[in-house]
């Protein structure tokens, strides 16, 4: 590639064009996960849509690898890639909020916080995501689970359309009546059509919420798994709460005295009726009184953004998941042996559930497969220091292998790192070959392939 051709593509751009040596570069190249170190030969920091237009032209005149970048959030580092072009879509901030059709024009820029910082001034909120530093492209593109999913469901239920520019470098809007194959296909899909450069949200009347974690003791974790288990399949659709092994961290709201201690919990959002909520209270209190609650009214925003301070950029992750029908009294000791032994004190497991309003939406009616599981399963090794990589990655694999047998099969993209082909089509299940369709119109060249990869040769 010649200095003719660079200077043509900087010139072509509002925003900047980074390359190995220019300032800013190695900042520019990070990402979520701490231990993903890729090294790409430009990064395109776009100013508008027209700087990711001619930079997807750019990429395909000279065969150049192409990841897209949102927030940068993906557990695989899927936001950044080696020797290739990222597109990076984190200037692009624009948000509009219309009150009275309860609508949200959001450009792929935008983090969670952001989206939630313009939409509860109106009362109003998207379903979507428990981190507020998450990026909406990649979050939603996937599907989108969070403290509301199920009250709303998914991001991808709550989504009325797209603007993508294609492989070609053109411009579409997507919805339920143009390009209806391309909308039921990036809801779920991830990242393999285009790059998604703005959504239209339906934005839901959330304001403040009764939320925040409860924790019991590791020797309540088994039974507490087994009331859990039956209590959310009949819940009403206003309570949500994930399932969590952690260590307590060492600083407030919590008490000393459980500092640095292995405890199990459950962090709950009541998102209905304030009238009601005692009744929600008290029939968690009927199983076992906890030993910390939480819970509290809550403004939205803050309960998003409450794990932030926990988990800042830069932290080495290594995730794996599941899709989890049941928890068997099998599941459940694989749990408890892997739960009490986390390998260091920011390592996790969350189960989120996703029955509720999230499966009353048909598997065929989306890309997103498993509307049919009770939750979506995370095991989360985490860590500051990149010298425990290696703990947190056998933990993590040994603690999926085990378990893995007891699951529904396939996972939600955005817990997985690059596992194959065959972990994609086990997501994915009767939808992949129309989403292998859907890429072959669009993407034959397969552009779009730093992603959780849909063939469109398969």
């Amino acid at each position: 590639m010649t200095t003719t051709m660079i200077t043509d593509l900087r010139t072509r751009l509002r925003g900047s064009l980074l390359q190995p040596g220019d300032k800013g570069y190695d900042n520019a190249r990070k990402v979520y996960n701490g231990m993903i170190d890729k090294y790409p030969a430009f990064i395109a920091r776009c100013a508008n849509v027209a700087d990711v237009i001619e930079s997807v032209k750019f990429a395909q005149e000279n065969q150049l690898l192409i990841a897209i970048r949102s927030g940068g959030h993906n557990g695989a580092g899927l936001g950044v890639c080696n020797d290739g072009l990222v597109i990076d879509l984190s200037a692009l901030k624009g948000i509009h909020i219309d009150p009275h059709e309860r609508t949200a024009w959001v450009e792929a820029g935008n983090t969670i916080g952001d989206i939630d910082h313009a939409t509860h001034s109106f009362g109003l909120a998207i379903p979507s995501g428990i981190l507020s530093t998450t990026g909406v492209g990649g979050i939603t593109l996937g599907g989108g689970l969070g403290h509301l999913t199920r009250h709303f469901g998914l991001t991808i239920d709550n989504l009325l359309e797209a603007e993508i520019i294609l492989a070609n470098g053109s411009y579409v809007k997507t919805n339920a009546r143009d390009y209806p194959d391309l909308f039921w296909a990036i809801r779920g899909g991830g990242g393999n059509f285009g790059v998604v450069v703005a959504f239209r949200f339906r934005l839901q009347p959330v304001s403040t919420v009764i939320a925040g974690p409860m924790l019991w003791e590791l020797t309540e974790a088994a039974n507490l798994m087994r009331w859990y288990s039956s209590y959310i399949r009949t819940a009403p659709d206003e309570v949500n709460g994930f399932f969590a092994f952690m260590t307590v961290p060492p600083g407030p709201p919590f008490p000393e005295h459980l500092h640095g201690k292995k405890m199990c919990g459950i962090v709950w959002c009541y998102s209905g009726e304030p009238a009601k909520a005692d009744s929600f209270l008290q029939s968690i209190h009927s199983f076992s009184p906890p030993a910390l609650d939480l819970v509290g009214p809550i403004p939205l925003p803050t309960l998003q953004s409450m794990f932030d301070p926990l988990y800042p950029p830069g932290y080495s992750w290594y995730w794996k998941g599941d899709f989890i029908n049941e928890l068997t009294d099998e599941a459940i000791a694989i749990h408890l042996k892997y739960g009490a032994g986390l390998p260091t004190p920011l390592s996790t497991m969350h189960l989120y559930p996703i029955n509720g309003a999230a499966s009353r939406i048909g598997n065929n009616d989306t890309a997103w497969n498993y509307r049919n599981a009770t939750w979506a399963m995370v095991i989360a090794g985490v860590d500051p220091d990149p010298e425990n990589d290696k703990l947190i990655t056998t933990w993590a694999r040994s603690y999926w292998e085990a378990l893995h047998p007891h699951s529904a099969g396939g996972s939600y993209i955005n817990f997985m790192m690059e596992e194959g082909d065959d972990r994609i089509k086990a997501t994915y299940g009767d939808n992949y070959p129309r989403l292998v369709v859907v890429k072959k119109k669009y993407d034959p060249a397969n552009l779009f392939c730093v992603n959780q990869n849909i063939n469109p040769g398969a």
